[in-house]
């Protein structure tokens, strides 16, 4: 099966250059993965993204941006893509449940997954009162004690985000060192509505008898005691992975994976391989601005495919 190009993943990035390609009669192929829809479909409310006042569910959301696709014609279809060929042209993709799949043009907007702390009471609880996204969920946690797990730069950024909105921000880490940057710590230690506990290890997200997050308990590497945190809200900054394993290294990436493109662009290393929204995003990582890239993606691959209809394959390889 031969297509102009395909989309590999379907959160606000790939669903918006599906979108894209899809109006420019390209008829996209885009692939599902594991998680159709991607992260904003663990999202109860999302209210900051434009033209929603009242705000909208994060799988509604999702929904909505896949109805518009498909009304201009981009197909579905679910799987996994296991690997990839992106030594020419065209592209080659095995996916699960479909085989072999060719195509001219490839955009990669796989995301990136949290990393969570894998004890009892947190992924039953994520969206209620559990998250790994300050600047979605924060306000939800107005004038209420919340907790941020972790010691890196991103736990400092979230813990002192989350102050605005908190009447208390503790910063639980399992070793009484951190590793976040000092300007970061000095920044987060300033901060009059920043606890600390430290040298503590997460055991349970803690819940009452109706369901409802009361806190966290961590073991007091210290004193070898159990203790409860009490907070209404946990959230967890230990970092994100980059959905890039299944290009076995064919793409260029940065030390921590996630792909580098050409600044300013969607270009990956490889003429006709583009990539948007988290899998190229470890600064932002909102749904708007994956949406943004995912246009950009859109663009840039439109934009490959009119040149190499004109050109000379090897010459575009080499440009």
């Amino acid at each position: 099966m031969m297509y102009k190009t395909i989309v590999i993943g379907t959160g606000p990035a790939g669903l918006t250059a599906a979108i894209y390609l899809a109006r420019a009669n390209l008829k996209p192929l885009v692939i599902e993965g594991m998680e159709p829809g991607g992260q904003l479909t663990t999202t109860t409310e999302v209210e900051n993204f434009p033209g929603f006042p009242e705000g909208i569910m994060g799988p509604q959301l999702m929904d909505n941006m896949r109805k518009q696709a498909e009304r201009f014609g981009a197909e579905f279809k679910a799987g996994m893509v296991t690997e990839v060929d992106l030594s020419k042209r065209p592209f080659k993709l095995k996916v699960e449940g479909m085989g072999e799949v060719e195509a001219e043009s490839v955009i990669i907007s796989t995301g990136a997954s949290a990393k969570y702390l894998g004890i009892p009471g947190e992924q039953e609880n994520v969206g209620r009162g559990v998250s790994t996204c300050a600047t979605c969920d924060g306000f939800f946690f107005r004038g209420k004690n919340i907790i941020v797990v972790g010691g890196g730069d991103s736990a400092m950024e979230e813990a002192s985000f989350l102050t605005r909105f908190a009447t208390s921000v503790t910063i639980v880490h399992r070793r009484e060192e951190l590793r976040a940057s000092k300007i970061m710590q000095d920044r987060a230690r300033q901060n009059d509505k920043i606890k600390w506990a430290l040298n503590r290890t997460p055991l349970e997200v803690v819940t009452n008898e109706q369901g409802v997050v009361q806190g966290l308990k961590v073991l007091n590497n210290s004193t070898k005691q159990e203790e409860i945190i009490e907070a209404a809200g946990v959230f967890v900054a230990i970092g994100h992975t980059p959905n890039t394993k299944f290009l076995g290294g064919q793409i260029d990436t940065d030390q921590n994976g996630y792909i580098v493109v050409k600044p300013g662009t969607t270009k990956t290393n490889i003429p006709g391989v583009f990539a948007c929204g988290d899998v190229q995003d470890f600064r932002y990582r909102q749904a708007i601005t994956a949406a943004g890239t995912g246009c950009m993606a859109a663009l840039d691959c439109e934009r490959f495919l009119e040149d190499s209809s004109t050109h000379d394959w090897s010459q575009s390889l080499n440009s």
